[in-house]
């Protein structure tokens, strides 16, 4: 009763506050600009990552990224990462000329508020939501879809997978020994240019072919176990067959090299001995990196099937529409929300003048009252 009291004496400022709440918080919503929200959901290639992942029992990562070895506990972790990365931030700054939109010279500021328009999550079901919030209605849904764009170009370019990594492996080798084998070819040149043709018989150009195959052979497996060393353990059986087969041609290379030192022994140059051997070792260099280019050359095809094969496709599940609705502010939640909170500190108000108006006619001081209060709060 001393509560319904105190709020029926004051009950002028009980309803007069709230009103002045709602309707001061009314007017300043509405002062807010509407901010609109567009989405977009991809269904990201699940199936195949975790096939990879349990074949090598670890994630392929973006080009090395050492996330693998960290253990993602979510393959859709590597994809968005991938659409906060620097890269994509800067090319939908570029595509939709942000600087300006965001009134700013500064990329690193354009980034920052575009990281704050932006929510990018992975749901519990595998979905990926790309979440943008702007001003402008058209522009958060061309974005939402950009993002969709960048990624599926950056996945184009990246290894993401154990076979493009390879691939990617493999290319760079065959690129080093494409321009080796280049070198090698213009030094013989050169050579026979210089000291003429060198006569090699039939039995040392034999021995020959088969040293140079067999270093190319070697120099083949020993690339193909480099690359598997960032993918599988010693234990797996496809590295232990090559080991065992590195260990096969090394032998019979050396077999061969001890019991004939240099087939250029049978050689008969047509010119002085030693012009005529340093031709015979050119030539046998051209044959070993054109030995080795080619095998290199069959791996990076059979590498470049098996990504193509277990090809990352990222499928959008829903494409971002432009918003019909304003996303915020949400104004009817704004007022209702303040004249509430009004209407109860209003109330409590109330209740507290009434008790102080009592404790002073029935003769109590305020004071006397808070001093008791703090020395039963006390410990001591």
């Amino acid at each position: 009763m001393d509560f319904l009291i105190g709020m029926a004496k004051r009950k002028k400022q009980i309803i007069l506050l709230p009103l002045v709440a709602g309707v001061v918080s009314a007017a300043l919503s509405f002062a807010l600009p509407n901010i609109y929200q567009a989405d977009t959901k991809l269904l990201p290639p699940q199936q195949a990552q975790s096939g990879a992942a349990a074949l090598l029992s670890q994630l392929g990562g973006m080009a090395g990224l050492a996330a693998s070895s960290a253990g993602l506990k979510n393959p859709n972790d590597l994809y968005i990462g991938m659409l906060r990365s620097r890269t994509v931030a800067d090319r939908l700054i570029e595509q939709f000329n942000l600087r300006k939109i965001y009134d700013t010279r500064s990329n690193e500021k354009a980034r920052k508020q575009l990281e704050e328009n932006t929510a990018i999550v992975a749901g519990k079901d595998g979905i990926i939501t790309i979440e943008v919030q702007d001003k402008d209605q058209q522009l958060v849904a061309r974005l939402a879809n950009a993002y969709v764009s960048e990624l599926l170009k950056l996945t184009s370019v990246l290894a993401i997978t154990e076979a493009g990594q390879r691939r990617v492996f493999f290319e760079r080798q065959l690129e080093q020994a494409k321009n080796n084998l280049a070198n090698a070819e213009v030094a013989l040149k050169g050579a026979l240019d210089t000291h003429g043709v060198v006569s090699v018989d039939a039995e040392s150009r034999s021995v020959l072919e088969t040293v140079a195959r067999l270093r190319a052979q070697i120099s083949a497996d020993e690339i193909k176990l480099n690359s598997m060393r960032a993918f599988v353990t010693s234990s797996h059986p496809e590295f232990k067959e090559t080991t065992e087969e590195l260990a096969s041609l090394r032998a019979e290379l050396s077999r061969l090299e001890n019991g004939r030192p240099d087939a250029s022994r049978n050689a008969a140059p047509n010119t002085d001995g030693k012009s005529g051997l340093e031709n015979i070792k050119l030539l046998r260099n051209v044959k070993y990196y054109q030995m080795l280019y080619e095998l290199l050359a069959k791996q990076y095809e059979v590498a470049r099937l098996d990504e193509a094969n277990g090809s990352t496709v990222v499928q959008v599940l829903d494409p971002a529409v432009v918003p019909e609705r304003k996303f915020k502010p949400k104004r009817a939640i704004i007022v209702i929300l303040s004249a509430s909170f009004t209407f109860l500190f209003t109330a409590l108000w109330a209740f507290a003048a009434e008790a102080r108006e009592k404790a002073i006619r029935s003769g109590l001081q305020p004071s006397s009252q808070w001093n008791e209060l703090l020395k039963h709060l006390g410990f001591r």
